[in-house]
């Protein structure tokens, strides 16, 4: 392995969402990650969260199943682990099962306390409660759903991992390994720090569709093209904001921050865009300081030039998904592969933990190995 984190062992319990991004981005910086799984499969080139793992498939039920996973986990710096609050300890490899040097990364909607830890939910509920899904959208319509990037993978993943970097960062002072609490409705909150500045100093109101960056203001939002597609506009600053009318053909009228004159001039703006197609108006705005980007589909994305000229997208197995982020000026990041099938490494890890082909196979004929 190579990559800034190739000394890394990570062991992930297999699941969905934000902790198998967590376990691929630690995969993509060169981490050694195994993953847990129930049963063995055939490969699935587009299961891109298992991409750069390594999959052993035990019967966690089972005794020899549960003390395989204890020596994998044993030979490990971090565990991630996706369930309910109880479920791995019920399993028998909860925390206190575990190293005391191990980071014991555990990814929730709710946490792991308080009223609502056992109960189900998903990334729109999490959202829900944090005051950040009542911010977006018109005024006069129900919230959309941000597909599930804000509160999974934002409030999630990112703070899983931050909380593993941290949790080994202090270790290498202490010795010792801690549980890392990672819940979704506590990350959302944790990224709104400018939204609640505005709020505390009246700069924002808790009205939908009424404030700076939530589509009232006519230099920061999308507009429909004459072709049926959009152009993104962000120009917040003053010089921005100028350049953005003397390109766009349009006079500078009043205070660019009056609420008051915002609806007439998003009106104007959006007569403006109907009269070019999307491309147009990005060859027009190209290469100027304005804050113009065409909307792009995902279909799209990847020949954008500034994508392809830094790479941001590629194939392998013919599956278009991004490449590993952020870069390095001196460690170098393995490119991503097609994922492997789920126990694909099982007779791998388990021989480099000392079992034999003989113990093995009766595993394997006792069910104890999937």
């Amino acid at each position: 392995m190579t990559g800034p984190l190739a000394s890394l062992r990570v062991v992930e319990f297999s699941g969905l969402g934000p902790a198998p991004l967590a376990g691929q981005l630690l995969a993509d910086m060169g981490a050694e990650v195994i993953v847990i799984d129930r049963a063995t499969g055939p490969a699935d080139p587009t299961d891109i969260n298992r991409r750069g793992k390594k999959s052993v498939a035990l019967n966690l039920k089972s005794e020899q199943g549960r003390a395989a996973v204890l020596k994998i986990i044993g030979n490990a710096d971090v565990l991630i682990e996706g369930f309910r609050p109880g479920v791995m300890e019920r399993l028998g490899l909860g925390p206190d099962d575990c190293p005391d040097s191990l980071i014991y990364a555990r990814m929730t909607g709710w946490g792991q306390s308080g009223p609502l830890a056992q109960t189900a939910g998903h990334d729109i509920n999490y959202l829900a409660l944090t005051g950040a899904l009542h911010a977006m959208g018109r005024a006069d319509a129900p919230p959309p759903v941000p597909l599930n990037l804000v509160a999974d993978f934002g409030g999630g993943t990112m703070f899983l991992l931050f909380g593993i970097l941290s949790a080994l960062f202090e270790r290498g002072a202490s010795g010792k390994g801690q549980v890392v609490d990672a819940a979704m409705s506590d990350g959302v909150p944790a990224m709104m720090g400018l939204i609640h500045s505005m709020l505390a100093r009246g700069t924002w109101t808790t009205d939908r569709a009424a404030n700076w960056l939530d589509g009232a203001a006519p230099f920061y939002r999308c507009y429909e093209c004459s072709d049926g597609r959009y152009i993104a506009v962000g120009a917040l600053e003053p010089q921005f904001y100028a350049e953005f009318l003397q390109i766009a053909g349009l006079k500078h009228d009043g205070d660019q921050n009056d609420p008051q004159a915002w609806p007439a001039r998003s009106e104007e703006f959006a007569e403006t865009f109907r009269t070019r197609t999307r491309d147009e108006w990005a060859n027009l705005f190209e290469g100027s300081d304005a804050c113009v980007a065409p909307v792009l589909s995902f279909d799209e994305a990847p020949s954008h030039p500034q994508n392809a000229q830094r790479g941001v997208f590629q194939d392998p197995g013919g599956v278009t998904q991004a490449s590993p982020a952020p870069r390095f000026s001196r460690s170098t990041v393995q490119q991503p592969q097609a994922p492997q099938a789920p126990g694909a490494a099982t007779d791998q890890v388990l021989s480099g933990l000392g079992y034999t082909a003989r113990i093995l196979r009766e595993m394997r004929e006792a069910g104890e190995i999937t």
